[in-house]
């Protein structure tokens, strides 16, 4: 190799070595978000959880339920009817300096075919004993079995109420929109009732005690029940007696019921009921004095497993003015 040579090889190898390579950019990979996995909220029961990035807790339940209904004319001119339900309630629920604060929602769809209709079942809010919204009144309660008829026609109202409770005892009065509820005519539909609950329990006794004053009709109902652990079921008894047709009661003046729920196994309960009416209907906007009425029934309820049970009725309806009847129902019942 002559010294030329020599010297272009060196100034290449020189060149080489200086000349920087540039690469592509290298990818740098963000910092990944924090994932929040859903939390157990066990402050307020079973199923509850919190919702992501907050301290509210909530919970998800209901049920699916298939009816077969029978009785004269049932739909129509059909004697039986089919229909199924499904009820779904959202809970929320969060501490306050005032206490718990909760919003109820619930969603009811009623299939009917061909119907199918969706409401409004419930939604309020309730901090420190009082609730305002859409809810159940007390006349919505009733004994275990499916023979008393001892509530409110319509029962679920936008209601204020208030309701003090203590272990065993609570006290509360509601303002109620009866914008649903029986007016007599001449009267407008939408008007206003007062309602007061009062119930609680001692050893084996429970009692409760709801009265109502319907203002535009200016008449009220008062019904008292108790029921009592006697031997292998639970005794009830309940009265009622109604100054007149009203939202708060209006299917007879007085009444007296009565049942017996056996339970004669884990899974199976039997309550046969009783029931009389005392000037039972309506005749020219007050109650028929020559009207009486009795009713005697049966109900069986058997849980097959966990989260589903069972429920078939039938009833018997013998008015003195009318032809009695009978009617009766099963049902399929699935909660979560």
């Amino acid at each position: 190799m002559n010294i030329r040579m020599a010297l272009l090889t060196s100034a290449a190898a020189f060149a080489a070595a200086s000349t920087p390579v540039f690469a592509a950019d290298a990818i740098v990979a963000a910092e990944p978000e924090p994932v929040e996995y859903v939390r157990v909220c066990d402050a307020y029961g079973t199923g509850y959880f919190y919702i992501p990035g907050t301290e509210t807790c909530l919970k998800v339940s209901g049920y699916l339920r298939f009816e077969v209904y029978a009785g004269p004319d049932e739909k129509g001119t059909s004697d039986w009817n089919a229909r199924t339900r499904a009820h779904v309630q959202f809970t929320a629920k969060s501490d306050t300096e005032y206490g718990p604060l909760t919003g109820l929602i619930v969603i009811r769809n009623n299939g009917d075919n061909p119907e199918t209709t969706s409401i409004l079942d419930s939604a309020y809010i309730d901090i420190a004993g009082f609730r305002a919204g859409l809810f159940y009144s007390w006349w919505d309660d009733g004994l275990s079995g499916e023979t008393d008829d001892i509530g409110s026609k319509v029962t679920l109202h936008n209601s204020i109420r208030y309701q003090y409770e203590a272990e065993n005892f609570y006290a509360g009065i509601s303002v109620d929109e009866l914008e649903d509820g029986y007016y007599s005519a001449g009267e407008r539909p939408n008007n206003v009732g007062v309602a007061i609950g009062i119930g609680g329990k001692s050893g084996a006794f429970g009692y409760q005690i709801t009265a109502g004053y319907d203002t535009a009709n200016e008449e009220g109902a008062v019904r008292a029940m108790g029921t009592v652990a006697i031997g292998p079921g639970t005794l009830g008894l309940a009265a009622i007696y109604s100054s007149a047709p009203n939202s708060y009661y209006q299917t007879a003046e007085w009444v007296v019921a009565g049942e017996y729920a056996i339970k004669a196994t884990d899974k199976l309960k039997i309550t046969p009921g009783f029931q009389y009416y005392g000037n039972y209907g309506i005749v020219a906007g007050d109650f028929d004095d020559d009207n009486d009425a009795w009713k005697v029934g049966l109900t069986v309820d058997y849980q097959i497993a966990d989260n589903i049970y069972a429920k078939a009725t039938v009833n018997y309806l013998d008015p003195d003015q009318s032809d009695d009847v009978t009617t009766g129902f099963f049902r399929l019942q699935r909660a979560f």
